[in-house]
């Protein structure tokens, strides 16, 4: 079987176990986040932090809650990691340095995950259980419950009897409850599926217990010294979540994290569950399935084309040494190969994961243009948990207003007016990212100290640093591997990037939310675009792709293109 007739039906398989979970998952989401009806364990929870689970939030409480919630995340995994020296199951290691701590900090609860470490020489079994490990669970459950606030703003409307949580009329713009959508994301949808997963990843070689640091082996003549640790019930919801951070720093493609061919294929599809599920989530709760899957169709085919077109680039390597490897299996791991390796960096790149199993500095120019671009559309093929839907919708209300001016009508989608507040929204969350994206990527190479942290010269210098903040402003993670990001400039304006990227964008998201749930239903007519269409989810495709290209072209073409075309 030849390398590239094996990627394929990998490919084929991976399809196939995401679509027999797309149903029963999206239908169980739907179900979680529109019960009224609260678990033991959860009013447990409400009464110890004091919240009231029926109380329907409009948007500024709503996000006070969420604002509120991460910032106390930010300080409590800061504070841990500077005690680490003083904590019981430190493995010896020390405190972390305040930039390198605020950077950590600031990944983790952004769902960024962005290391500037290596985790089995800095972070104990404390730090890397109690606290990044919960912040997995957190930050995503974050990310569903925003994207759900969305949901709910479409599904919404003034009519009159209409009545949402708690009995509250839906016409005072309530979007839901942020304490019960957090706690039910974590306990019904995130923790059932970890635990399972983490069975599975042990089942196939994945380590999991507290050993300290212990002799390994002897190789070339000297002994090589190694921690354990909880790998796989990290490893299962830095996946899932769609997180990234790895216990060891070479993540994914470390054989304690990700053992074998099997494994690598159900972390790629444990990355791609929910984002995809969360479409006929969509679906279910607008009252349309057609919806969810014009949406879900749209992120399909943005992942497949990205896949062949990752392939082609990887494949097709010219030379002696490319042909006698099969393609470019530099940074690549031969237990997977160029195929799997390549489905791996354009899911983890396409959602907000940034885990890898191969090194993406190490991939062709265009390849490496092709991991970049994905996150600069926005990671919306599937995008994030919870954050790939509401960027997607956001691109169909662009896409929306913009078929609307090519017609001459007033822009509707399912039955709500986007109108001038709705589209500055909408606009306004798009600029956010790829002008913290090029303003510090700008004043990195203008500088002489960040300068001094690239390892190459050149085009691909500069596709380093500009993949660092395009990572961490998406709250992706994943990095080039060739950039030393461990400086005071690089902790902090990173940092800075993951905070602002993550949350000024969920400002917008949830003031259209509150916005769209105080309208009045549109109905149908026989000139309203028909959004469940396949030339909608063309024309959505179209804006997505224009979108990016104009905003990233010019900075695409100082690295990525121009080490490919020099290739």
């Amino acid at each position: 079987m030849t390398p590239f007739l094996a990627a394929v039906l990998q490919l084929v398989a991976l399809i196939g176990a995401l679509a027999l979970a797309y149903r029963p998952l999206g239908d169980h989401m739907a179900r979680v986040y529109s019960s009224d009806r609260h678990l033991r364990v959860e009013r447990w929870m409400y009464r110890a932090i004091g919240a009231d689970p029926d109380a329907d939030m409009r948007w500024p409480a709503y996000l006070r809650g969420v604002l509120a919630f991460s910032a106390a995340g930010v300080l409590f995994l800061y504070l841990l990691q500077r005690l680490q020296g003083s904590l019981p199951g430190s493995l010896g290691f020390s405190s972390i340095d305040p930039d390198q701590a605020f950077n950590t900090a600031a990944s983790f609860v952004s769902n960024t995950n962005w290391q500037s470490y290596s985790g089995e020489q800095a972070m104990g079994h404390v730090v890397q259980t109690a606290g990044l490990a919960v912040q997995n669970f957190v930050s995503a459950a974050v990310g569903m419950a925003v994207a759900m606030t969305l949901v709910r703003g479409f599904a919404r409307t003034r009519a009159q009897g209409s009545t949402g949580l708690g009995g509250a009329p839906h016409g005072t713009g309530g979007l839901g409850n942020f304490w019960a959508d957090l706690v039910r994301g974590v306990l019904r949808i995130l923790l059932p599926i970890s635990v399972v997963g983490a069975l599975v990843l042990v089942a196939c070689g994945a380590i999991q217990n507290f050993a300290g640091i212990h002799e390994v082996g002897r190789f070339t003549g000297g002994s090589q010294q190694w921690n354990g640790g909880a790998v796989a019930s990290q490893e299962v919801i830095k996946e899932l979540g769609t997180n990234g951070g790895g216990y060891f720093n070479a993540n994914s493609s470390h054989p304690f994290e990700n053992p074998n061919g099997f494994s690598n294929l159900f972390e790629i599809f444990l990355i791609l569950l929910i984002p995809f599920a969360l479409t006929r989530t969509f679906g279910r709760m607008v009252g349309s399935v057609r919806q969810g899957y014009a949406v879900l169709a749209t992120m399909v085919g943005i992942w497949i084309g990205f896949v062949l077109l990752m392939w082609a680039t990887e494949f097709a390597g010219h030379g002696p040494a490319f042909e006698a490897a099969g393609g470019a299996m530099e940074g690549k791991e031969t237990r997977f190969g160029i195929g799997a390796s390549s489905i791996f960096a354009v899911s983890t790149t396409l959602t907000s994961t940034g885990a890898v199993d191969s090194f993406h500095s190490s991939y062709t120019g265009l390849g490496g243009g092709i991991a970049m671009l994905g996150m600069q559309l926005g990671e919306i093929a599937p995008g994030g948990v919870g954050s790939g839907l509401y960027g997607m919708l956001i691109m169909a209300i662009i896409a929306v207003f913009i078929a609307g001016l090519m017609v001459g009508r007033t822009p509707e989608y399912l039955g709500k007016k986007i109108g001038t507040r709705e589209i500055k929204l909408a606009a306004c969350y798009l600029l956010v990212t790829p002008a913290l994206v090029l303003c510090f990527t700008a004043a990195a190479m203008s500088l002489d100290t960040p300068a001094h942290s690239m390892t190459n010269s050149g085009a691909h210098g500069f596709s380093e640093v500009l993949y660092a903040y395009t990572s961490g402003a998406n709250n992706n993670g994943s990095a080039f591997a060739g950039l030393n990001a461990d400086t005071q400039w690089f902790n902090t304006t990173i940092g800075l990037a993951m905070l602002l990227g993550r949350f000024v964008p969920m400002v917008f998201v949830l003031a259209l939310a509150g916005s769209l749930a105080q309208q009045r239903p549109i109905p149908a007519t026989a000139g309203t675009l028909r959004t469940e269409k396949p030339l909608f989810t063309g024309l959505l495709v179209g804006v997505i792709m224009i979108v990016a290209g104009l905003t990233y072209f010019p900075a695409l073409a100082l690295g990525p293109l121009a080490e490919g075309l020099a290739a």
